[in-house]
């Protein structure tokens, strides 16, 4: 079976695991406080041009994005969120764990857009009995979404002008950041992401890494005591080094944009041989995320071969469906998959 279902289904690229075998005989300072976190995050601030940005290195997803909530609001604060975003839909209520309401916004292909966020900003802001209501106090998004889209540059400084005018924090989920940046098109780097939010995540775990997450806040004012809060919600890894290592490993030689920029590359092959046989998209991804409409003996068929991600039943006989390439994706699996969508769908 050849798996396009998520990407992360495979251990960690071979210069990570090379690295790792190399200082394995090597000892370090505990939680994130050694030689490797300090090299990681320099490497990564030479493509933020924000030196005065924290960056932390964490395990996982859904523990950076419940932890960086916990650290930013007080117990009354809300965070805007589409309702598809992943802390509404993927973490078991991890947000609303820590005490906190999120406020869902209908949204567009998983994007929600400066208007709405200023409405709902404009709802509190006019309520005359304001605590009786929880006080929006964050905006959250991902970038990419969960179905594959990409904020614009003029759609992410919309969003970042609204919440200043607000005073609320921008948090950036980038779980698969490499792919949104390595979209064509992508019109956003690193550096705008810094320059336009208050906090944001660069993910490792999908992205070539063993396990792990980056963490860069920006905003002075949530850098304060964030080391506390990581230990406290069991955030702080005692052999920090290791996820240190992996990321100055990815991003020291820009081996990070290289492996997912490939991926991209595959996705939009897959892309272009579901469109030229007539295999509708259900979203419109430029990343490695690609949403299809497949008959039920298309989806019949190719589940006798590949492994890929039911999403939602369409009518009687068609469903969606997920295809995802990754860092690991082998040219060979995805020509495979053209052929069979060629020759057999």
């Amino acid at each position: 079976m050849i798996r396009f279902n998520n990407d992360y289904n495979h251990g960690a690229h071979p210069a990570i695991l090379e690295a790792l075998t190399k200082t394995n005989n090597e000892s370090y300072g505990g939680y994130g406080l050694d030689f490797w976190c300090e090299k990681a995050s320099n490497e990564i601030k030479k493509y933020l041009d924000c030196p005065q940005a924290a960056i932390h290195f964490l395990l996982g997803g859904t523990q950076v994005n419940y932890t960086v909530i916990a650290a930013a609001l007080r117990p009354f604060h809300s965070v805007i969120c589409a309702d598809t975003g992943h802390i509404n839909v993927h973490e078991t209520g991890a947000v609303e764990n820590t005490g906190h309401k999120i406020q869902a916004l209908p949204s567009t292909d998983g994007k929600i857009t400066a208007a709405q966020i200023k409405e709902e900003a404009q709802l509190y802001a006019s309520c005359e009995i304001k605590e009786h209501f929880t006080k929006p106090k964050m905006v959250y998004v991902s970038f990419p979404t969960e179905y594959g889209t990409i904020y614009s540059k003029q759609e992410l400084e919309e969003i970042h002008k609204v919440c200043q005018e607000y005073g609320l924090y921008l948090f950036i989920d980038g779980a698969r950041m490499g792919y949104g940046l390595a979209a064509t098109a992508n019109d956003i780097s690193l550096k705008d992401v810094a320059r336009l939010c208050d906090v944001f995540s660069i993910g490792g775990t999908k992205c070539g890494a063993l396990f792990g997450e980056a963490v860069v806040i920006t905003n002075p004012y949530l850098q304060e005591d964030f080391r506390s809060y990581m230990k406290q919600n069991g955030a702080m890894l005692a052999k920090g080094w290791l996820l240190g290592i992996q990321f100055a490993t990815l991003f020291q030689d820009g081996l990070y944009f290289q492996i997912t920029q490939k991926a991209v590359e595959y996705a939009m092959q897959m892309k272009q041989a579901f469109y030229e046989n007539g295999i509708p998209s259900y979203i419109d991804s430029p990343t490695n995320q690609q949403f299809v409409i497949l008959s039920t003996k298309q989806y019949e068929y190719l589940s006798n071969k590949y492994i890929f991600e039911f999403d939602r039943k369409i009518d009687e006989d068609h469903v969606s469906v997920r295809f995802c390439t990754s860092w690991s994706t082998k040219p060979e699996e995805v020509d495979a998959l053209i052929n069979d969508i060629k020759n057999n769908l």
